[in-house]
């Protein structure tokens, strides 16, 4: 059998070249998903994966903050399955949240729920969740069978650990085996588990990927065993400096993310998994290798996130030197800025981060060079920005006011989607507190009402470290017919009410959330101290799609009654036209014609002047006719 698999992953291999595979899809959760740079010092081991691949082969992440297995399958999947062509790789590595109800599953809890009658517990059930050995391996598995029928390679991947350490070594909870603290679901309802030996791996999530690994006769990765092992060589108290993002003991900073996605790379070229096509540099490097700062609006200024890497440098001990040409300034803290740095090391390692900030003083290209020197070696990353301005279009401004209710006020050609909830529903529009402290520039006082939001059910569940993609709260923005829309600013003002332990994510997206752009991570609201969030992106959004802007709350803790309290939503830009102009007739017979005025109006027939005319019988296309 071992022969036939090598066999397979040998014909595999060859066939990649034939159908120009040439991509990893990575699928999993907050540990490994990609994060915004300026908007948190949270990373995700995904988002560096790709710089140890090497002839051609590129990564793409779709793992997501929240998912466990049943997610990663009903939405990343579906997403990634679109791209994912015959000698492609995937590499699957779901659990942190698979163990949400203690390792029963979410949809079963509910409907047991339901069946009593008691409805404001199926409520506040989490549907996320699966069952070791049973759900977990079935939705796991939906993704290996569905990948191996595209024709691309399944690499089953172990959970990363958690840092929780007992003396010098991870926990078995750490471990991603819950055999000490478990719930099975009865006939009767939940029910604590007894504690199971260590040698039983009945809910081990990390053991029983394995075993499915096996059982599908695919790769396996066993990143549970690597990450200990990196844990504990650093201890517990430098292994949280180091590696972790500094809330918690879960998420990694670039240093943690980074190593993580270098252990990943290093077994699967020692299994001989694309290991001509992995490299795991022992020398001085910088990823990336080029600085693209992309584009923004003159006058604004940019800012990117480097790494310098370092294994088995000589002398063991010293220096590095970093120095950018004429309009490029570094950082090592994103506080002060200067032209150069010098970075120290020892033990012949070096993992340390620097940032690149350009200010786009004129319109178009901006290019520049960051040297990195260490005695003889040196190393040139360019860099590149853009200046864009806006200029020449209908402005377009919708704002939600959230003082007395959800309306909304608009100018410009668009057409706006109202807010609406998903697990949650808005509580009451008030003060947070009688002592808010609003922004000096707001003009406000204590008494400025906020839409204050709760979750359904009232109480936030304890045990929460990222956003349930089940709750959130939506408004959207989408260009009328025959126009685009360049949005330059999204603001609010958000706080939690109750207490400090208030969180949330704020993201966009223009396809309906299979990608998002990160506005915003509050890992703790000040309560009663709206804060300013804004962003103000070089965006387009076309004709058909729709700006969608998403707030994920969740408690530090379990807690009833804490509110996510939100006002002031703006988003703003300018509207352009999209259609090309011709002056004609039109055959309005053809029932799978749609006629529009300049606003977005439909209109039965043509009219004088200036007309927007869909006509799905060619192809969908959308054309400007002028009749006279």
């Amino acid at each position: 059998m071992k022969k036939l698999f090598t066999l397979l992953t040998l014909m595999l291999a060859i066939s990649s070249t034939t159908f120009g595979g040439k991509k990893v899809h990575t699928l999993g959760d907050s540990t490994m998903a990609p994060y915004e740079e300026s908007a948190t010092v949270t990373r995700g081991w995904g988002m560096y994966f790709g710089n140890f691949l090497t002839n051609g082969w590129t990564s793409i992440n779709y793992a997501r903050g929240g998912r466990d297995s049943r997610g990663g399958y009903n939405e990343l999947w579906q997403t990634a399955k679109k791209q994912v062509e015959a000698g492609d790789y995937v590499i699957i590595t779901f659990a942190h949240n698979d163990e949400k109800n203690n390792g029963m599953d979410g949809y079963a809890l509910k409907a047991y729920y339901e069946s009593i009658g008691d409805a404001a517990s199926a409520a506040a059930v989490d549907l996320r969740g699966t069952v070791p050995t049973t759900t977990y391996k079935e939705w796991l598995g939906k993704i290996v069978d569905e990948a191996k029928a595209l024709g691309a390679i399944p690499i089953i991947c172990s959970p990363v650990c958690r840092s929780y350490f007992n003396g010098n070594t991870i926990r078995r909870n750490g471990r991603h085996d819950l055999g000490e603290n478990y719930q099975v679901l009865t006939a009767n309802g939940p029910k604590a588990g007894t504690k199971l030996p260590e040698t039983d791996h009945t809910m081990d999530y990390a053991y029983q990927s394995e075993q499915l690994a096996k059982e599908k006769n695919v790769h396996f990765i066993d990143l549970t065993t690597a990450t200990k092992q990196l844990y504990e060589s650093y201890g517990d108290s430098k292994c949280h400096e180091m590696l972790f993002d500094g809330e918690g003991s879960t998420h990694f900073n670039t240093t943690g993310a980074l190593l993580v996605a270098r252990e990943c790379a290093r077994l699967m070229k020692a299994q001989g998994i694309l290991a001509d096509n992995i490299t795991i540099p022992t020398d001085l490097s910088v990823s990336p290798a080029q600085a693209d700062l992309g584009e923004a609006y003159k006058g604004q200024t940019l800012q990117k996130e480097l790494t310098l890497n370092g294994f088995g440098l000589s002398p063991e001990s010293g220096t590095i030197n970093i120095t950018a040409t004429d309009g490029i300034l570094l950082s090592l803290n994103k506080t002060d800025w200067q032209s150069s740095l010098t970075v120290s090391y020892s033990a012949s390692t070096l993992v340390k981060t620097f940032y690149a900030s350009v200010t786009l003083e004129n319109v178009g290209e901006t290019t520049g060079t960051i040297l990195v020197q260490q005695g003889d070696k040196q190393i040139e990353v360019p860099v590149q920005a853009k200046a864009v301005i806006l200029e020449g279009g209908a402005e377009v401004n919708v704002y939600w006011r959230l003082e007395s209710d959800d309306s909304y006020t608009l100018t410009g050609p668009a057409t706006v989607q109202p807010e609406s909830w998903q697990g949650m529903y808005v509580q009451r529009y008030s003060a947070p507190n009688s002592k808010t402290v609003w922004p000096e520039e707001t003009g406000y006082d204590a008494s400025r009402k906020m839409q204050r939001n709760l979750l359904i059910g009232d109480a936030w569940p304890d045990g929460e470290i990222d956003d349930n993609p089940d709750r959130y709260i939506q408004f959207g923005i989408q260009p009328n017919v025959g126009n685009d829309l360049k949005i330059s600013n999204i603001s609010l003002y958000a706080c939690g009410a109750g207490g400090n332990g208030m969180c949330a994510h704020i993201y966009y997206s223009t396809d309906n959330f299979e990608t998002r752009t990160t506005i915003s991570e509050h890992k703790s609201f000040v309560a009663n101290n709206p804060v300013f969030i804004q962003t103000q992106p070089v965006l387009t959004v076309k004709d058909g799609e729709t700006l969608l802007l998403r707030i994920y709350p969740w408690y530090n803790g379990s807690a009833t009654g804490k509110t996510l309290c939100i006002s002031d939503i703006t988003i703003s830009g300018m509207a352009f036209d999209s259609t090309s102009a011709s002056i004609s007739t039109l055959n309005t017979d053809n029932t799978s014609t749609t006629i529009y005025t300049p606003d977005g109006r439909p209109t039965p027939t043509l009219h004088r002047g200036i007309n927007i005319v869909r006509q799905s019988s060619t192809d969908n296309t959308i054309t400007k006719k002028i009749l006279r």
